[in-house]
């Protein structure tokens, strides 16, 4: 990456330039189902360090960390969030239908699963009805069925947008959204950060939910090959955009755990991730060598 000094691993940083203007900084929060636990911890260590951005934007589950942050982004919120994150079961997102096992999967129907859980989930855990009552800004990506391009939803009900941004194809339904239908914005933007460097960001902290580096897998189920797929594709954007990184702009970098996760839908796992996540932001902006969590890399 051209005049970037990359520091540690998770991190990279432009060389200060002279007479910069004061940053503007943003939080990104990527996609990554039930990994996005990590991020949790990651936001709870950055709210005891008063690191506070102006805006903040998310994707798919980090979407749903986003609002939930950007309602409350305090001490106590944090802990509200994490409590939800390790109380969680499959069935309060994926609640179960008559059909069960692989059949599930060759419904007639939309999606594996409604978005009753999430939406209970969601009404239950953020404390504002609408985007624009947030207290910092947030904005989240959805993917539009009309022309297959980013839609960026920064007001109107906040449940509704959150599911938009997270409406994981063939598993949860498509959300429209003043008569446009939507689904994950991880299909598009899974890493949003060009949306943060067009609105003016020059600092600005990047959750993952996983590695940094993408390593495809070889699935051994044909679920995992597709997820698989689907990961390796939005990682790809995510290399080209740290690759085409503006002079102006720091990027700081907090990578997930790198946990592979053989049933979408186990939470079991949530605990240890939110304490990764918490070890990640030590260890980048720190300096410390440990590893994220333990967790695997």
């Amino acid at each position: 990456m051209t005049g970037t000094r990359r520091l540690g691993f998770g991190r990279l940083r432009q060389s200060p330039a002279r007479g910069r203007r004061a940053h503007k900084t943003a939080f990104v929060l990527a996609g990554g189902g039930t990994r996005g636990a990590v991020q949790v911890g990651m936001l709870a260590e950055l709210v005891q360090r008063e690191i506070r951005p102006d805006r903040v934007y998310g994707a798919s589950v980090g979407a749903v960390n986003a609002a939930a942050y950007a309602g409350e982004p305090t001490t106590d919120g944090m802990k509200r969030l994490e409590d939800i994150w390790v109380n969680l079961r499959p069935d309060d997102v994926f609640p179960k239908n008559r059909v069960h096992g692989p059949w599930m999967f060759f419904q007639q129907r939309e999606s594996v699963y409604s978005n009753s859980g999430l939406r209970r989930v969601l009404e239950l855990g953020l404390s504002i009805d609408r985007i624009e009552e947030t207290t910092v800004p947030l904005e989240v990506v959805a993917t539009s069925l009309l022309d297959g391009s980013e839609r960026w939803l920064s007001s109107g009900p906040i449940v509704e947008s959150v599911l938009a941004s997270a409406a994981i194809p063939g598993i949860f339904p498509t959300v429209s959204i003043d008569g446009e239908p939507m689904i994950d914005g991880g299909v598009v933007n899974n890493v949003p950060i060009s949306r943060a460097i067009a609105q003016g960001a020059t600092r600005i902290y990047v959750l993952l939910c996983g590695p940094a580096h993408h390593t495809p897998q070889q699935g051994r189920r044909p679920i995992e090959s597709v997820i698989s797929a689907f990961f390796t594709s939005v990682h790809s954007r995510f290399e080209r955009e740290l690759d085409s990184l503006p002079s102006e702009v720091e990027l700081i970098v907090f990578n997930g755990t790198g946990r592979l996760v053989e049933d979408f839908r186990d939470f079991g796992s949530s605990p240890a991730m939110v304490d990764a996540g918490r070890n990640e932001v030590r260890r980048v902006l720190d300096g410390s060598s440990q590893r994220p969590g333990g967790m695997g890399g």
